[in-house]
């Protein structure tokens, strides 16, 4: 077990084996290369919260499941930092913001993880149908607080 603070949780206690590692950060954040993912409420909704930084906690969705029409080319550098054997094995998540009541999802900046051993990246998603900044229709922003 690892325990660490955290602003928006308090002290969070979880197994080893649930931290999710991003060998290259997060766009924006570099430094920051171990979270966990937790669930919010009875929703699709998560946090993914980062372990050494009490600060840097961000609300994501799967993207296919909001946008059935999303997709994500992972190329072969990403396969092979991933370790990716199988693409069922591949959760894709989108970062949600929340600005005047409006919530959007970053369909450009995905986050692709290997569910099986938590390895992940946030990569720039190229294909011009999708934003950083595209409205999420089917979520009051409520549910997203």
């Amino acid at each position: 077990m690892i325990s660490f603070d955290t602003t928006r949780f308090g002290r969070l206690e979880v197994a080893k084996d649930k931290i999710m590692h991003f060998p290259n950060g997060l766009i924006g954040f570099p430094e920051t290369k171990r979270f966990i993912l937790m669930d919010y409420k009875d929703t699709l909704l998560k946090w993914i919260q980062a372990v050494d930084d009490k600060d840097i906690a961000f609300i994501v969705v799967p993207a296919v499941e909001f946008f059935p029409d999303f997709s994500v080319k992972i190329d072969n550098v990403t396969k092979d930092l991933l370790e990716i054997g199988n693409e069922e094995d591949v959760i894709v998540f989108s970062i949600l913001r929340v600005d005047n009541e409006q919530v959007t999802a970053n369909l450009q900046g995905p986050l692709v993880i290997n569910s099986l051993n938590k390895k992940g990246i946030q990569i720039v998603n190229e294909d011009p149908r999708f934003s950083y900044q595209t409205p999420m229709r089917s979520l009051d922003t409520a549910e997203a607080k």
